[in-house]
């Protein structure tokens, strides 16, 4: 990856925690209260929006127009078990649907948001690829998904998490692991069934907030091969060599 993108992600980093403690700072000086739990930074979205940016600018650079690039407005696709869902990023070109992305994140709460992550992320891939093969695309080739997760890095996701058998096994690989192994396994296992095309996992912490610096459990799973990934895919739509 060139300095370029690498300082792209550490200046991501950066935004993600800053906005997320602006926000908790503004909800509770405006209501005088916070919302349980870290539901008031959650609430405000927008932290990360430097990552949406980053990926925006980089189709631009592999030859994406910009006007085919959509991240804040007409982001809906139609779905198969619902009418529509909302992508945090699309790519669009001649009326053929190139690449659509989330952008999630998890600060504490891992089990119950764990869960509800792992949900969100297969119904969208269950969604969008039934609509696919129903048509809704029509003369789009088989688009390009991506999933991108910052989880935050302390004690409580990366301590062993037990599991319940009460009738049958768990895979063996789910044993002792902790959330962050968890998110890992999830998404490892979501581009190899070709659920997604790419994932990108990054740990951090709200000391992060000072340097931007983050850790990749995965190389599977590394911005870089997430990147590199939705490069080739762009760059088969416009015939670029560079």
């Amino acid at each position: 990856m060139s300095p370029h993108w690498e300082k792209r992600i550490h200046a991501a980093v950066k935004h993600f925690w800053a906005t997320r403690g602006n926000q908790a700072e503004r909800q509770g000086a405006k209501t005088g209260a916070r919302d349980a739990g870290n539901r008031t930074a959650v609430t405000g979205g927008k932290q990360l929006d430097g990552f949406v940016e980053l990926v925006r600018d980089f189709l631009s650079e592999c030859g994406i127009e910009k006007s085919c690039i959509f991240c804040n407005q007409a982001v809906e696709l139609p779905g198969w078990f619902r009418a529509e869902k909302k992508w945090d990023l699309l790519v669009v070109v001649k009326g053929q649907l190139i690449a659509a992305m989330e952008f999630k994140s998890q600060v504490g709460s891992f089990g119950n948001n764990f869960n509800n992550r792992t949900e969100e992320v297969l119904g969208s891939a269950t969604d969008i690829w039934t609509a696919y093969r129903e048509g809704a695309f029509t003369l789009s080739q088989r688009p390009w998904l991506g999933y991108v997760m910052v989880l935050e890095e302390i004690a409580r996701s990366l301590s062993p998490v037990g599991v319940k058998e009460p009738h049958f096994p768990v895979f063996p690989e789910f044993r002792e692991a902790s959330y962050a192994k968890r998110y890992e396994i999830l998404m490892t296992k979501l581009v190899r069934e070709r659920l997604y095309d790419s994932a990108a996992l990054l740990l951090s912490n709200l000391a992060s907030a000072k340097d931007g610096s983050y850790r990749q459990p995965s190389s599977e799973l590394s911005f870089e091969n997430f990147l590199t990934s939705l490069k080739a895919r762009a760059m088969a739509i416009t015939g670029d060599s560079k």
